[in-house]
Parts: C-alpha cells; structure tokens; sequence
C-alpha cells in the first residue's frame, strides 16, 4: 500500500470523488449469506474509504447510499438497511467528529423513517463545525428526482417573478440542484464490475473520469481508492479542447 501511495501526485487529486457502492447483496449471496450480511460489512468500507480520503486531503466524498428506485426492494431488505442506517451513524459521529469530517446529505429525506431522518439531522447538526473532508452521503437520492425538482422550484421562482426566464443558464440549473454547495465530481468510482451510472448525479458527471473495477464493495480498501486516483491521474482531462491546446495552455502557466 506504500508503495501505490508513493504514486499519488499529491499536487494532482482530484477534489471530489464520487462513489456507487455496488455489490454488497452480490458478495454476501456469494458467501452463502443473506443481502443485509453485505450491507453490514459494505460500512466497514465506508470507514476505511473515508479515512483514506480524509488521510490524502481529498475536499468532497459523495457516497451512494441509498437510491430511490431502493425502495422497491424486498421490505425486509428495506427496513435492514434504514436500522443499519441509524446504528451507524450514531457510531459514526464522534469519529467524523475527530477526524474533523464534515456530513452532508441529499436526497428525498422526506421518504425517511422518522428515527433515521432525526439521526441524520443530529449528525448534521454535530458535525456542521468541522473544516476537513466534507462527506456527502446521498440518501433516498436518484438524479432524475434531484433534476425534476430543480425545474419545479425554477418554475416556481419564475412564476413569482424571482426569475426572468431569459436569464437562466446553466449556472442557474446548477443553484437549484442538490449539490448545489458542492463541485462537481471529477472521478467517479463504481465498484462490482457495473458499467453504469444508474441515476447517479447525471448532471454533475458530465465531465468526470468514470473508474469501473470488479471490487465487490464490502472488498473495497484504501489500496483500490489508491489505484483508482492513480489511473485517474494517468489521464488526460481535455474539457473538449484537443491535446496540443492544453499542452500551449500549460507551457503559458
């Protein structure tokens, strides 16, 4: 793992990473296990990812946690994982406050239980001083939702006269979505051999490097996080411009 670290250009990271956590069901079925035996391990990742972040000096660390469309799992499965949601954040809290963590969440927290959306507002609340990494944990979240409910408050806002139609740009789009106090992603990390995005910040990863790897999550250590941000490095972000532009670019700074 020293080895993988020293590799990491440290002047070069990208300032928010983006994760879909996949294939917590996968590897606990692949053990002889129930679902809800992966999710439980799948935090043990979360643990160690977050610290890796927070160890390199990463800004933001967006995790997929919990998609709308997973509400239409199993109820059994459902109702595991909002009591695996509350238990760990109620742990988690004093580490993240430690290590200086910072939580966030979007997402449709209306659809809730009650206990996990007053665990998660106290975290929140407890966690809202610290200056370090900035953990955004997207929560009964899908980026189809997050997008016909930026259009409905700009219709809104329209409609009142708080906005002149004229006026809207892309900037404005993005004042109206959830991640709107945040950057966009520059990588984005899918583990489980999945090659999709599946409603995931859609319109934030417009320009993001996109790192697929067969890592079940509950497997998903620092070492993976360290390979992932060294291919990432590896590449050539362009923007749309052509190499020789970038390379003129570069020689003028």
């Amino acid at each position: 793992m020293q080895e993988l670290m020293e590799k990491i250009d440290k002047n070069r990271l990208p300032r928010h990473i983006a994760i879909i956590m996949d294939g917590n069901g996968r590897w606990a079925q692949e053990k002889g296990q129930d679902r809800l035996y992966g999710h439980f391990h799948g935090v043990e990742s979360v643990r160690d990812i977050v610290e890796g972040c927070a160890e390199l000096g990463i800004e933001y660390l967006t995790l997929y946690a919990f998609s709308t469309e997973n509400w239409d799992r199993p109820q059994y499965e459902v109702s595991g994982l909002m009591e695996l949601l509350v238990d760990t954040i109620r742990k988690e809290v004093p580490i993240l406050n430690r290590n200086n963590i910072r939580m966030h969440v979007i997402g449709d927290i209306g659809m809730l239980p009650a206990n996990a959306a007053r665990e998660l507002q106290e975290a929140l609340e407890e966690t809202s001083h610290n200056t370090g990494l900035n953990l955004v944990m997207a929560l009964s979240y899908s980026s189809r939702w997050e997008l016909v409910n930026a259009v409905k408050h700009i219709a809104a806002d329209v409609k009142s006269g708080k906005v002149d139609p004229d006026t809207i740009s892309q900037d404005t789009l993005q004042q109206y979505l959830a991640t709107s106090a945040f950057p966009d992603p520059e990588l984005m990390i899918r583990t489980s051999g999945e090659y999709r995005i599946s409603n995931f910040l859609l319109y934030q990863l417009a320009y993001a490097e996109l790192y697929f790897t067969d890592t079940r999550w509950p497997d998903f250590r620092k070492e993976n996080l360290y390979q992932a941000i060294i291919n990432f490095q590896g590449r050539e972000r362009r923007f749309g411009k052509t190499s020789d532009q970038l390379q003129q670019t570069a020689a003028i700074h």
